[in-house]
């Protein structure tokens, strides 16, 4: 089955979980993780990207973010591919530092923002990364010690996650503290991260009681939210068609899209496979690019393909807008 299109409207709640190919690192020491957080920083400031949570972990990373006005895709592919280049060159090392595609959920702000950033700060302390609270608390490498105070990075917004255990720093810190110790005692891999179904219900206790009673509800893997939640992002999604594609359907729409570029052209589909730089072709390649991957979610090597170019070269496509 293809993968959905992502779901990238501005303002929208992602958690984010980036992943090192075949769980290969993705930082080796403190130099990786400071250029890590100093890029991510600057970008998003320069793309109004709002964090609110996150953890740097050896071969993965956990972000809660909230798209600026033109979604999370340029910020994600600014900050991996800018990294991945910095980290191969740095590391002496070749090819993809990242699995293919980092992998976004949007999220139900009212229903699950706490407990996200609790599971995502709670990251190092269950990979024994940190033993205790105290550890925790002046760990550099995640969210938590901002929340505390112990650490600062200006580009997280620690007063718009507080807001939501207290309206006083002191008395929400410490609800927030009070808050992420009794989470500590729950295990929400599945309810957060799982399938559709278990993450729209809250565990599969709550989906197989639904089934007996022949309940149906919407459900979607890029989604973390009820069924009325899921009903209104897929609703207001204009990639929303994209739910109903087959492979061979997709594929119809990708040809289509290069034949209409091409007549627009007054150039031949083999010409435009053809790597040639001539004329339009570079802009023309661009714009399909940037359609391909950002509206249809293909990735960089199948976008490639249709292209007649390397993979390479889109990418730098996508980066120079």
């Amino acid at each position: 089955m293809p993968r959905g299109a992502r779901l990238d409207a501005p303002g929208t709640l992602h958690h984010v979980i980036i992943r090192g190919i075949e769980r290969g690192s993705i930082v080796i020491d403190d130099s990786d993780r400071i250029w890590f957080f100093e890029r991510m920083g600057l970008l998003a400031k320069e793309t109004g990207t709002s964090i609110y949570a996150f953890a740097l972990m050896t071969n993965h990373a956990h972000l809660l973010i909230k798209s600026g006005p033109t979604g999370i895709s340029a910020f994600m592919r600014k900050l991996l591919t800018g990294y991945a280049q910095y980290f191969n060159r740095r590391h002496k090392r070749i090819g993809h530092l990242f699995q293919n595609r980092y992998k976004s959920i949007i999220c139900q702000e009212e229903a699950y923002f706490d407990k996200l950033i609790a599971y995502i700060h709670l990251n190092p302390l269950r990979a024994g990364i940190v033993h205790n609270f105290e550890e925790l608390s002046v760990y550099k490498w995640s969210g938590h010690a901002v929340l505390m105070g112990t650490i600062r990075y200006d580009w997280m917004d620690s007063d718009y996650v507080l807001q939501f255990f207290g309206s006083r720093e002191g008395q929400a810190k410490q609800a927030y503290a009070e808050f992420l110790e009794f989470e500590a005692g729950i295990d929400r891999e599945q309810e957060l991260t799982g399938g559709g179904l278990v993450r729209s219900h809250g565990g599969w206790s709550q989906v197989q009681s639904m089934r007996k009673k022949g309940a149906k509800s919407m459900s979607d893997e890029r989604i973390l939210g009820d069924d009325a939640f899921v009903r209104e992002v897929l609703s207001e999604a204009e990639e929303r068609v994209g739910l109903q594609l087959t492979a061979d359907e997709r594929s119809c729409l990708l040809n289509e899209a290069i034949r209409k570029a091409c007549g627009e052209a007054g150039v031949s589909e083999a010409f435009l496979r053809s790597g040639s730089r001539s004329g339009m072709m570079s802009s023309i390649r661009k714009k399909l690019a940037l359609q391909f991957v950002n509206e249809y979610g293909l990735s960089l090597a199948e976008t490639a393909r249709k292209l007649g170019v390397a993979t390479n070269t889109v990418s730098y496509m996508l980066r120079k807008r």
